[in-house]
């Protein structure tokens, strides 16, 4: 890690836009200039992005269904993507589902295995998070075993049963792909779901008790998808009190309320609307529900959804950027990262001068992406 101060930059300290030189020096930002200076003048020097969920690594794990040799260098090529997204820290989302194939309980521990012997190599900062589905009842020990094995900070509960048509011995839309892709029988599949949900009954016991476990041991623990004011409240009285995607209004305000953080994806922005129809991200963000925004499925998103904001005058920057740097660190309890001030992590975003591209992130003062005018003057 190279004692470096970058100098001429506009950069976003903790209160606002000014122009500032930012010392290096064993991975921090210093407070006294380093031994080489580099001259970014009309550059913007950003906090490093710390994405809070994001699945888009899957692509790399497994490029084509059953191409899973891999996987090591597919953890690599995904922080290299992270990288040149701005990304210094990356929650890899994991599901740990009754969808088998790349979504079950074999591939997650897959997953959690690699991410955990490679992690340690690189230089951007790879977490885990379990996304573990509600009805899994005979696989929740084995979560909680996974969780405490890898050192998992973020679990997530997610329910993709089709219940409505479960409830009438109905076949749920897209099953005969989604059995394909688990491996089964579409027929088995559909034995698999029906048993699945008749079990509901049980579900909220087993959900709470396992909440208990992993809060005791530091777990943060959320939800995914809420879609009613009734279903946040019942997460919050459970100890669940994440609330990651809401699928409406109604739902976000009910986490607001209840002093719960709530996490959009950053794609929803990006787009303008939600592509499976559920709530407008902008439009929440413009109504003050919105902690933080996570990639989702797309690296660039983070980035990209800043822009919008910006863009359409729902945000100043700094308010943008905080959704992506400081607030998400604040979500997983990271303090030592988020902003650029003496003694935080060197978690940098330099964006190029006039074409306002990536032009280089260091994620703890080690350079993970460099390109441009902005890697020649690192490099000149």
């Amino acid at each position: 890690m190279t004692a470096l101060t970058l100098c001429g930059a506009e950069v976003l300290l903790p209160d606002g836009l000014h122009h500032a030189d930012i010392a290096i020096a064993e991975g921090q930002i210093q407070a006294a200039p380093g031994a080489r200076s580099v001259d970014l003048t009309g550059c913007l020097v950003l906090p490093g992005i710390v994405d809070i969920h994001g699945d888009g690594f899957e692509r790399h794990m497994a490029p084509r269904r059953g191409a899973l040799r891999e996987a090591e260098g597919g953890v690599i090529a995904a922080a290299a993507e992270m990288a040149a997204n701005g990304i210094t820290t990356g929650v890899m989302a994991q599901f740990f589902s009754w969808e088998g194939g790349m979504r079950g309980p074999d591939f997650a521990e897959h997953v959690f295995a690699t991410v955990a012997a490679v992690a340690p190599d690189l230089a951007t900062d790879l977490r885990l998070q379990l996304r573990l589905e509600t009805h899994l009842l005979d696989e929740f020990e084995r979560a909680r075993a996974a969780v405490a094995r890898w050192g998992i900070g973020y679990v997530v509960y997610n329910d993709h049963l089709q219940h409505d048509r479960l409830a009438i011995g109905a076949r749920p839309k897209r099953l005969t792909g989604q059995a394909l892709k688990s491996g089964r029988n579409p027929d088995d599949h559909f034995t698999l779901l029906v048993a699945l949900h008749r079990r509901g009954p049980e579900v909220p016991a087993a959900l709470a008790a396992l909440t208990g476990t992993l809060r005791a041991t530091g777990v943060i623990v959320g939800s995914h998808d809420d879609a009613t004011a009734e279903a946040r409240q019942g997460w919050n009285a459970m100890g669940a009190t994440l609330c990651e995607f809401p699928e409406t209004r109604e739902a976000a305000q009910a986490a607001h309320d209840l002093g719960n953080p709530v996490v959009l994806g950053a794609p929803n922005v990006v787009r303008g609307g939600s592509h499976k129809g559920n709530a407008s991200a902008q439009e929440l963000i413009a109504a003050g529900l919105c902690d933080a925004l996570a990639s989702d499925y797309h690296y660039p998103a983070p980035r990209a959804a800043v822009e919008r904001l910006v863009a359409t005058g729902i945000l100043d920057l700094p308010a943008a950027w905080r959704l992506v740097s400081e607030g998400p660190a604040r979500l997983l309890g990271l303090e030592d990262r988020g902003t650029i001030a003496p003694g935080k992590r060197a978690d940098l975003v330099v964006l190029e001068p006039g074409t306002r591209r990536i032009g280089a992130t260091l994620a703890a003062g080690q350079i993970t992406y460099l390109t441009g005018e902005v890697g020649r003057r690192f490099v000149g």
